[in-house]
């Protein structure tokens, strides 16, 4: 690694603590209801919203009414993307004249975006009109990341309430999320972005002659998109010869900034964050990459804040950062040191020379491997699906980090709301586990900690595992699952469980070897996403009624301190036990037995 390198990762996580407490205080004074200057500019549209849809903003409910209303919010939000999917042909704004997406890569889409996945089987620039990235997908990457936020809220005014009814009006929470926090920032990054070259236009895609006759290696594919393979089980590639180049145009700026912030990920292109129109500079790549954090590790923040004491949230952002850097050291590790057999094959010296820099397959030269192993670890911490990398190009511990990272249940800051009651999940069960042992009544922030939470809690937690390994299972077992994946052997059954995890955890990266752009993957993972989405949120929401519900216990020489030292290592100690315990079996399958094949020559 180069001294820039160092220094990026270095001054990184020190920049993304300096974001902590402005983010989450502002946050902390919007859903508070606090008079700072945007809620006073903003407010008579807000009082506006509130009139056209006929809410009473002074109105609190109960948490199965919040909880109603959140899905019937993003159920809504899936039929609109799927019709305007549907019709797009026949709609404006579609100056490539793209054809209506197919029933099932509609539902996959629509889905995806509702649930904050971004999951996408198909190339954005090559399928969906201007209008569809604008109106359907841009704007459910403001619900979706809403959504998350509100979530998150309703559990931390259950802890901070006592002897409460209720938990909020999720239909205020929504407005305030999306009208003073999400808006706001996407508009500031968006002009940011632009000024580093982020393309934003409604121009016609654009036909250029190159000066040299470009041949490159394509896989070939069946009638159904799925790759042809020889009889060794390897993909059949063919040569091609071209000497034209399509350059895509469209509002990208204005997608990019919202994708990252409401650590969504959806590409406009389907190079994503490694485009130079998403993301031309270095200074882009930083941007687009504190964006991603800004609000999870934020809320943190403003956690502490809303519960009167701000040491709990530093104690859960320190458990989450403890984590981050663990995962980041292992990738730049494994990312630097490139792959072993290129020397052990004995091939030439230049090429050699080259590998003992680093892996720099499927990195791009102008960002570098420290730049894109950080992103790598960044948009797989929280649930955005942004890469600038193709993960697929990894060495086994590279690609093993990002995939054990989502697989811990999107705690490591986590997606946007999503990442802090997922972390507040793993408290309640931490301190739990706690009273058990010292033979006391498990209590956090002076609610106890009872059969109801624990179930919930069991709920929120265990369903993830669940529809991952089954998932894979099924996948592994049926021909539709296989034949998609274009690799054979540990890397192939890396690429499925990546892709269910992915889903999963409403990350949305993806190992691009696999072939998702299939009716069985489409719908399988949009079931997946569905289900990895809502029934934690619901769990969530039902433990922050019960608890808004309890007294408030007073403090005694026997109340376990949730602020310290000895918290934030149960905490992080509860994470890795439960991730660890679940998956391991189905890592050492894919990554962890690719490495060793790979470092003993196989």
């Amino acid at each position: 690694m180069t001294s820039a390198d160092v220094t990026l990762v270095v001054v990184f996580p020190v920049l993304v603590l300096l974001m902590v407490k402005p983010a989450g205080l502002y946050m902390a004074h919007v859903f508070e209801g606090r008079p700072v200057w945007p809620l006073r500019v903003a407010a008579p549209l807000e009082r506006w919203i509130y009139r056209c849809c006929g809410v009473d903003p002074a109105r609190e409910t109960g948490w199965q009414h919040y909880a109603a209303g959140l899905l019937l919010f993003n159920l809504l939000g899936v039929l609109a993307v799927y019709l305007l999917q549907r019709c797009q042909a026949w709609l404006p704004l579609n100056p490539q004249h793209f054809a209506n997406l197919s029933p099932d890569s509609a539902f996959d889409t629509a889905v995806s975006f509702a649930t904050n996945t971004n999951w996408q089987g198909y190339s954005g620039e090559s399928a969906m009109s201007y209008l569809t990235q604008m109106a359907g997908l841009a704007v459910q990457n403001f619900c979706s990341a809403a959504s998350g936020i509100v979530a998150a809220i309703a559990l931390v005014r259950g802890l901070a309430r006592h002897s409460a009814q209720t938990i909020g009006n999720v239909w205020v929470d929504l407005t305030r999320s999306t009208l003073y926090v999400l808006l706001p920032l996407a508009l500031l990054l968006a002009l940011a972005l632009a000024s580093q070259g982020v393309i934003q236009n409604f121009s016609a895609y654009r036909d250029l002659s190159t000066v040299e006759a470009t041949t490159y290696q394509q896989p070939r594919t069946d009638a159904a998109g799925n790759p042809l393979k020889d009889a060794a089980g390897n993909p059949v590639e063919e040569t091609l010869t071209t000497r034209t180049q399509t350059l895509p145009m469209g509002p990208v700026a204005s997608q990019e900034s919202i994708k990252e912030l409401g650590t969504n990920g959806g590409g406009f292109l389907n190079a994503n964050s490694a485009h130079p129109y998403e993301n031309p500079t270095a200074l882009s790549n930083l941007l687009e990459m504190l964006a991603i954090l800004v609000i999870p590790v934020g809320l943190t923040y403003t956690f502490g804040r809303m519960v009167g004491d701000t040491r709990q949230g530093w104690a859960v952002f320190a458990a989450m950062a403890i984590l981050f850097v663990s995962m980041l050291w292992v990738a730049e590790y494994s990312e630097s040191r490139g792959n072993p057999l290129v020397a052990r094959l004995g091939v030439d010296q230049a090429a050699s020379t080259t590998q003992s820099g680093g892996n720099m397959e499927g990195k791009e030269t102008r960002l570098g491997i420290a730049a894109s192993a950080l992103f790598a670890t960044v948009t797989t911490a929280t649930s955005c699906g942004a890469t600038n990398s193709m993960h697929d190009s990894y060495t086994p511990l590279g690609g093993f980090v990002p995939l054990f990272q989502m697989q811990l249940g999107e705690v490591v800051f986590g997606g946007v709301g999503t990442g802090l009651y997922s972390m507040l999940i793993f408290a309640i069960i931490g301190v739990f586990i706690a009273g058990l042992m010292i033979g006391r009544t498990p209590e956090y922030l002076g609610k106890k900690i009872e059969a109801f939470e624990m179930k919930m809690s069991s709920i929120a937690i265990l369903v993830m595992p669940f529809i991952v390994l089954t998932g894979t299972a099924v996948a592994v077992s049926v021909t539709p699952g296989t034949s998609a994946v274009g690799n054979p052997g540990p890397h192939g059954f890396s690429e499925i469980l990546y892709a269910f995890s992915s889903a999963s955890n409403n990350n949305g990266s993806a190992f691009a070897g696999l072939n998702a752009a299939t009716p069985f993957y489409n719908v399988a993972l949009a079931l997946v996403m569905w289900l990895g989405r809502y029934w934690p949120i619901v769990a969530v929401l039902a433990i922050a009624g019960s608890l808004a519900a309890k007294k408030r216990i007073p403090v005694s020489e026997g109340t376990m301190p949730t602020h310290g030292l000895t918290f934030v290592i149960l905490l992080i100690g509860t994470v890795l036990l439960v991730g660890a315990l679940t998956f391991v079996p189905a890592l050492a399958l894919g990554p962890i037995v690719e490495h060793i094949m790979l470092w003993t020559g196989s």
